[in-house]
């Protein structure tokens, strides 16, 4: 079988590309097609791939603000290629679901949420600093986004959910079933520590949406140590509402948010995720987290077992899950054997197991 992946650009490297460099793992001689990528911020197991990029990587200084191409990207994926394939897996959280294939090839579409800034527009724009004529703009145009969105829902023969909360935004808005696959933890690149610092970690791409101010707030009233790694277009905002006792350290090496995750006290998850990866990496090094109660994060933490939840996105809520966690006694080993249960061999098998029986299934139908 020829199998070729999809996914929607390449350009900020965050759990969906984990997830890309899995499926690139597990097919390597598998091309990857998407609309641009940066070959700088490409993870190091997809630097060998046969990444092939649409007209949009042409475009002079179009990967370092991709958000402004946005009315380009459904033309872009129009001229994608896929005759020579039997099946094409794509990973998409906006456009690469869209794709077009022939009738003889399967496309299975791993979604990690149906595009947030099109159905959750108010949300997903709340905090950005856009002119208030673009957004308004941006607004009118993505009633037609929805529209094409949900209209192209139907090339998909087959969607795979990452989590609970996607299954059900795919029923809502595309009428489709979906089963719920996990999204694979590397769980044996973590090592826990008997050394625990004296600090929070935050591991995020730094957008609005994912409310790294709220941890900011709740860090500038407490006065407690906060370590935020990542980078993205909110730094400034939030590097402006901070106090000295919270420290931005950028983009790091795997190895080093790797002992990051070992040493902190917990790892902080204060927005709504459609699954969250990072959660799961700090439990495998041992680590509690410290969840808003809501998305992906209701799949992965179990309150007192590897986790606390607060309910609602205000400070207070958030000072006093800390004080929950500290005043908590945590097991270590029952941490890391819960963040096993999402290892990527788990995922591995679950996954291409599944893609063999949909096949089968779609050429017994024809």
């Amino acid at each position: 079988m020829k199998i070729a992946i999809a996914h929607d650009y390449l350009i900020q490297m965050g759990g969906a590309e984990r997830v890309v460099e899995v499926f690139h793992n597990m097919y390597p001689k598998a091309p990857i097609y998407t609309t641009m990528f940066n070959t700088s911020s490409l993870l190091d197991n997809l630097r060998d791939a046969d990444i092939r990029a649409t007209w949009l990587q042409s475009i002079p200084g179009v990967a370092g603000n991709f958000k402004r191409a946005l009315p380009l990207y459904p033309l872009a994926i129009r001229d994608l290629d896929f005759n020579d394939f039997d099946i094409v897996v794509s990973s998409s959280s906006a456009f690469m679901k869209s794709i077009r294939v022939p009738k003889h090839t399967f496309h299975l579409c791993y979604c990690h949420t149906p595009m947030r800034f099109a159905w959750d527009y108010d949300t997903y724009m709340e905090r950005q600093t856009h002119p208030g004529l673009m957004k308004r703009l941006l607004k009118v145009y993505m009633k037609y986004l929805k529209e094409w969105d949900q209209n192209t829902s139907r090339f998909v023969n087959q969607f795979v959910a990452n989590s609970s909360v996607v299954q059900e935004r795919i029923r809502k808005y595309y009428h489709r079933e979906a089963e719920v696959i996990f999204p694979p933890i590397n769980t044996a690149r973590f090592i826990p520590s008997a050394r625990i610092g004296d600090y929070y970690l935050i591991v995020s791409r730094l957008v609005s949406y994912k409310r790294i101010d709220l941890a900011v707030e709740a860090f500038n009233r407490n006065g407690l140590k906060l370590v935020i790694v990542g980078e993205g277009p909110d730094l400034q905002r939030l590097a402006g509402m901070a106090r000295s006792n919270i420290h931005f350290a950028g983009r790091l090496a795997d190895s080093e948010v790797t002992r990051m995750m070992a040493e902190c006290r917990a790892l902080l998850f204060p927005g709504e995720e459609d699954f969250g990866i990072t959660p799961l990496e700090a439990n495998a090094a041992g680590r509690p987290v410290i969840a808003y109660e809501a998305g992906g994060a209701l799949d992965t933490i179990i309150p007192y077992q590897n986790g606390i939840f607060f309910k609602e996105q205000q400070v207070e809520h958030v000072q006093k899950a800390i004080m929950e966690m500290e005043n908590h006694s945590w097991d270590v080993g029952a941490i890391m054997e819960h963040a096993r249960k999402f290892d990527e061999k788990r995922f591995v098998e679950q996954f291409k197991g599944y893609v063999e029986k949909a096949y089968a299934q779609f050429k017994r139908e024809g």
